[in-house]
């Protein structure tokens, strides 16, 4: 380590050496990264303090001889116990916005996030929610850290918004986020198992990303995935126990004209299989094809 630590003096020599031990090692992505170099980059900028969306104009930057201890620290201890990054350096983002993880909760990466930040809620063209100032109740349920809760107070600025989370831990990380949101005002936390917190309560939008890992996957999951709360992943045997839970019951908490946002993986073909009177409509993100549905109130009462 005292050696490495006076070989790489600046951030390009700890970018090159966190790949190649990444790469060595053999690690897993997917927990807000992709690959090793957006991995490497993320830990080593967000280590530093330094904005985490470009390294390239801090790459030449000389580091002090205690920021590179600290960095080869945390990329021995990403490769030696397979922590991910976000854990060790204790911060997600989405949509550029930053949000407080730690091993309480499943790290943030929803692809309802970027959805949220799309036309199809508020744009100019085709349009799921073609007025977000209209929306005044939004539920988020199984919220983890509460981060997609936050986004959709971003989103719509008038809507007051409930977020319901079944672990005690993950609501004290959840709670920690959501009075750093700048929207604690419009944004009320419940402690309860997907709707019996909010029974009598009616929404214009519910979104969620519920437990969807199915049990085979649940076996192979990489070291990496094991530091997160298995609860926030295991969707069952086939993994859309949570999922069928949610569909039973969204309809009575739908107001007119609502819709339910519902991230499931790749169980697209099972649920349409188990639903066929059930008009799912599919979209996509930059990263995902047919992991995320649309359905509308009033699908449920053809």
């Amino acid at each position: 380590m005292k050696n490495h630590a006076e070989d790489l003096i600046s951030i390009r020599d700890l970018l090159r050496f966190a790949v190649s031990r990444f790469g060595e090692a053999g690690l897993a992505f997917g927990q807000g990264t992709a690959s090793a170099v957006d991995e490497a980059a993320f830990l080593i900028l967000e280590t530093l303090h330094l904005p985490v969306d470009d390294i390239n104009p801090w790459a030449e930057a000389r580091l002090t001889l205690p920021e590179r201890e600290l960095l080869l620290a945390r990329i021995e201890e990403r490769v030696t116990k397979r922590r991910p990054s976000a854990y060790l350096t204790k911060k997600a983002y989405i949509q550029g916005i930053p949000f407080h993880v730690d091993e309480r909760v499943i790290v943030p990466r929803s692809f309802i996030g970027e959805l949220l930040f799309t036309d199809l809620f508020g744009g100019e063209g085709f349009t799921l929610v073609p007025d977000v100032s209209q929306v005044g109740r939004v539920l988020d349920l199984c919220t983890g850290s509460g981060c997609l809760a936050i986004l959709a107070a971003h989103v719509f600025p008038n809507a007051l918004i409930d977020a319901v989370e079944l672990s005690p831990q993950a609501l004290e990380v959840a709670r920690l986020n959501i009075a750093e949101s700048g929207h604690a005002d419009r944004l009320n936390l419940y402690e309860g198992d997907l709707f019996q917190p909010v029974a009598q309560e009616r929404y214009d939008l519910i979104i969620t990303n519920p437990p969807y890992v199915d049990a085979a996957a649940m076996e192979e999951l990489p070291p990496e995935f094991r530091h997160e709360p298995a609860m926030a992943l295991d969707g069952g045997e086939d993994g859309l126990d949570i999922v069928r839970r949610i569909l039973a019951e969204v309809p009575r908490h739908l107001n007119p004209g609502g819709g339910l946002l519902c991230e499931i993986g790749r169980g697209r073909e099972l649920l349409e299989d188990d639903y066929p009177e059930l008009d799912f409509f599919w979209l996509d993100t930059a990263e995902s094809e047919g992991e995320v549905f649309w359905l509308t109130a009033d699908k449920f009462h053809r």
